[in-house]
């Protein structure tokens, strides 16, 4: 990934960034999908610091994911798509706060837009790996398969799609 400046950080890092009182603390929780299949466990919360908030959970993705052996030179069903070939230790994904919900009461988080070969094609990472723009806007592009946007993604205004809208992640809860 190129080399920019960090404008992601893990809640962890940051010692006066919390969860907001109201909201529940979802690491730890699996991330299930359209299907209600597990696809991983919230390992963390990515904040962006500019806009000082959660903008993405951060996942590390069941072994079905990684283990999900598609052929990245076959011809997808989607021409517009490209797939991308993973690397052993890639075992993260990154999924914006506006396209889940949160299920309190089982303590899971759904993904219920994105079906399980969506993540087992989307580009992961590796832990630790900083994260910058163009890995951003591939996955939202993975995400957005059949609403491809031909928008550019402008630095002032990324967060302000719909995918990291809070409101959409905490007043969608079941």
């Amino acid at each position: 990934m190129k080399n920019e400046e960090k404008h992601l950080y893990n809640l962890n890092e940051l010692s006066d960034y919390k969860v907001a009182s109201d909201d529940p603390d979802v690491r730890g929780w699996d991330v299930r999908d359209a299907d209600n299949r597990v696809v991983g466990k919230v390992e963390n919360l990515l904040v962006n610091k500019n806009i000082k908030r959660v903008v993405y959970l951060d996942v590390h993705v069941d072994k079905t994911i990684v283990d999900a052996r598609h052929d990245p030179y076959g011809r997808p069903n989607n021409i517009d798509v490209r797939e991308f070939v993973n690397k052993d230790g890639e075992n993260h994904v990154i999924i914006p706060i506006g396209m889940v919900n949160l299920d309190k009461e089982n303590k899971n988080v759904l993904a219920n837009g994105i079906d399980h070969r969506t993540f087992a094609e989307t580009k992961r990472y590796a832990h630790g790996t900083p994260l910058n723009r163009d890995y951003e806007t591939t996955v939202l592009r993975s995400y957005n398969r059949d609403n491809p946007s031909d928008s550019v993604y402008e630095d002032e205004t990324f967060y302000e799609r719909d995918e990291f809208d809070r409101n959409r992640y905490t007043n969608r809860r079941l």
